[in-house]
């Protein structure tokens, strides 16, 4: 017992220097790249499409319920308390404000982090990772920055159409089960939601699709042991994506009410 908790908080301060060092990498080669036009588009693009089939229906799908259940949960006080024109103020501050980057945080986590993992681990338990530094090429430039870059593009598109599917979805419950006027809910959404509210909720969705590609890799250039170690691998970029999201998620959002408190519009 006693050499577990000796030795854990030096594996973990080894794991957040490890980190910190790919961090660094990763925005070393991202500039120099781009300023020195070496960036691999093609690439880059084939990652964005590869990440975007796993991502975009499933953000859909969750864009709607959650949509749907911040209106039918809202709507049932709102009805108690006669105040059906603020249906549209809890979409604004639900959807946009916490659940699009949350749900876009957490695809990004289960789908894309598990990609990241499972592509990177099977190259390294191969020893293509090792071979590729034998060449004289940095994996974290020739595998990793690609995906960062095409993370990092493809996480306001998912935070959009999550808004707006959710907003949608809000907005049809509203009207058909709650019997609120379209119009009534449009001018609290505007009253209520702020640009700096989706501007706050795309740049989270950002800041979440760097961790998940940071942790991601990290755990598949790592993994050894087999088909086994892969698989702890993508488990490990999961678990630690999510719980980073939440209180990355914490964090910002303490920021936003901080320097840009909520009201009326």
């Amino acid at each position: 017992m006693g050499k577990y908790l000796k030795e854990t908080p030096i594996r973990s301060l080894a794991t957040l220097g490890r980190s910190g060092e790919l961090a660094a990498n990763i925005l070393r080669y991202t500039v120099s790249d781009t300023i020195a036009l070496r960036l691999p588009l093609e690439e880059v693009a084939t990652q964005m499409w590869k990440l975007l089939k796993v991502t975009a229906l499933p953000a859909l799908l969750m864009a709607v319920p959650i949509g749907a259940e911040v209106s039918v949960q809202v709507g049932g006080i709102m009805n108690q308390v006669g105040a059906n024109s603020l249906a549209g103020a809890a979409s604004g501050l639900g959807v946009v404000g916490q659940g699009a980057p949350m749900a876009a945080g957490l695809l990004m986590s289960g789908a894309a982090a598990s990609a990241i993992a499972s592509d990177l681990g099977a190259r390294a338990i191969r020893e293509e990772i090792e071979a590729i530094r034998v060449m004289g090429i940095d994996p974290v430039q020739r595998l990793v920055v690609p995906r960062f870059i095409a993370m990092i593009a493809i996480a306001p598109m998912l935070c959009i159409v999550i808004v707006a599917a959710g907003v949608a979805a809000g907005l049809v419950i509203s009207a058909n089960v709650n019997d609120v006027v379209p119009g009534s809910f449009w001018q609290s959404f505007g009253s209520f939601a702020t640009p700096t509210d989706l501007v706050f909720s795309v740049l989270k969705s950002v800041i979440f699709a760097a961790l998940v590609v940071l942790i991601a890799s990290l755990r598949g250039l790592e993994a050894k042991g087999g088909p086994k170690g892969v698989a702890n691998a993508v488990n490990a970029s999961v678990v630690l994506s999510v719980f980073c999201i939440f209180m990355t998620n914490l964090v910002v959002s303490q920021i936003q009410m901080m320097f840009f408190p909520a009201r009326l519009a």
